[in-house]
């Protein structure tokens, strides 16, 4: 009988330990996400699941920074911005997060309830665009590329008005709140929208009368995370599953051609600067 106990005894210190190990060993990840993306991340986390990595999305509005949320330890990463917003950040918070993997290109827009082709606008006319540094000096690029502004030599990728080297037609570049980029078509001969904000109103990208293509690598979206932990392995898994062509043809056919899924090397996403040089 004594026997019996023990070995009743050891079996289920067995079975505990097993348990306590299991979860120990449970693969997870909470990543800080904003809306635009809400579907593409809820079928991430789906894919992630069947591979054995578990997901908690955790969604921000436009007043929470999810940089300053994974700098406070809340988060493992987040997804939401490009690599020239993060370089950004990180510059001015004297931070070290980095990209681990690319997203999407979410091409920026110049729409028009006015014209239907960029050559009708006209001399003088007003041309609204998001005032954040990162997206003005983006906007700038996209002026550019439609042959209607040139920048400075020297061009960072962030705007502002002294940014600006040539403005033959004498544009009036009228900066607003990125959210109030669509409101304002009325009152502007176009308005310069990102893409998710354009989504969010209901345009797709082939309701502007631009866009961008050559300027887009240094706005490349990423999952990005803290220096210390770009080497995790779950997070390397979960980049690969949103690369995977599943996850691919999901954006593809959900958001109808306004995202762009992308597959660059990290390397790339840290030297995108170099895109820069070769501007005029």
């Amino acid at each position: 009988m004594k026997k019996l106990a023990i070995s009743i005894l050891l079996t289920l210190v067995t079975i505990v330990a097993a348990g306590c190990g299991s979860a120990a060993d449970q693969k997870s990840l909470k990543i800080g996400i904003r809306g635009s993306e809400s579907r593409t991340w809820e079928f991430v986390k789906e894919q992630a699941a069947k591979q054995g990595l578990a997901i908690e999305l955790v969604q921000f509005n436009a007043n929470v920074n999810p940089n300053t949320v994974l700098l406070e330890g809340e988060i493992d990463a987040n997804a939401f911005q490009h690599v020239a917003f993060l370089d950004q950040f990180n510059t001015k918070n004297n931070s070290e997060i980095v990209p681990v993997g690319s997203t999407i290109i979410a091409p920026l827009g110049i729409y028009s309830d006015k014209y239907k082709k960029i050559e009708e606008i006209p001399d003088g006319a007003k041309i609204a665009l998001p005032n954040d540094d990162s997206n003005w000096g983006r906007s700038l690029l996209l002026l550019q590329e439609a042959g209607l502004i040139k920048v400075v030599d020297n061009f960072d990728g962030f705007g502002g008005q002294d940014k600006i080297k040539e403005n033959p037609k004498k544009l009036e570049i009228v900066p607003v709140d990125p959210a109030t980029t669509p409101r304002v078509m009325k009152d502007v001969a176009a308005s310069i929208i990102n893409n998710g904000t354009a989504v969010e109103a209901g345009f797709l990208l082939k309701d502007s009368i631009f866009h961008e293509s050559k300027t887009a690598k240094p706005y490349i979206n990423v999952i990005a995370t803290t220096k210390q932990n770009e080497n995790r392995e779950e997070l390397k898994k979960l980049v690969a599953v949103y690369q995977s062509k599943e996850v691919s043809d999901f954006i593809t056919q959900t958001y109808k051609g306004n995202y762009i899924p992308t597959q660059v090397t990290v390397e790339e996403l840290k030297n995108f600067k170099d895109a820069f040089k070769s501007k005029p």
